[in-house]
């Protein structure tokens, strides 16, 4: 925080430090925001997925291109914040999917979130070119970094 606090702006960016402290949710309120955070993504990614990798739906590029900038804004939106320590499931039980091993790995959670940032501010890029071969490839990015995450700390839920 000091690093940050630059002459007149100290105290506007401490206030806004100390709200924001103010206003973390509680632990289950932090799972179910975050749960429906990636919900919603999902849904969008399958809005994607029926227009440019199934066909299944006439592409409509003006819906792609919202559906790739709503997965980039909760990408953008600072989810991190929802995954405090106590919000696993060995603490929580089963309404949440998280493992425990994510607090135990911060830097590896910290670096395929980051990629998964990355991913889904490229799809929305790519979704506004409207050209589908790279909306495919970006698509495909942002699965990966989604599997990746999956893989290490989460539970599957069957």
């Amino acid at each position: 925080m000091k690093a940050l606090i630059v002459g007149g702006l100290s105290a506007v960016i401490l206030a806004a430090g100390l709200a924001a402290q103010a206003q973390q949710p509680d632990i289950e309120d932090q799972i179910e925001f975050r749960q429906a955070g990636y919900k919603f993504m999902s849904w969008n990614m399958g809005k994607i997925k029926a227009q440019v990798i199934d066909g299944s739906v006439e592409y409509d590029p003006l819906q792609v291109q919202a559906a790739a900038n709503a997965i980039a804004a909760i990408s953008n939106s600072g989810m991190g914040a929802l995954f405090s320590p106590g919000s696993s499931r060995a603490e929580m039980g089963e309404i949440t999917a998280l493992r425990p091993e994510f607090f135990q790995n911060l830097d590896e959670a910290g670096r395929l979130g980051r990629n998964f940032n990355v991913a889904a501010n490229n799809l929305a890029s790519e979704a506004a070119s409207g050209d589908q071969a790279r909306i495919r490839r970006a698509f495909g990015e942002v699965g990966q970094t989604c599997k990746a995450c999956h893989d290490e700390f989460r539970f599957s839920r069957q």
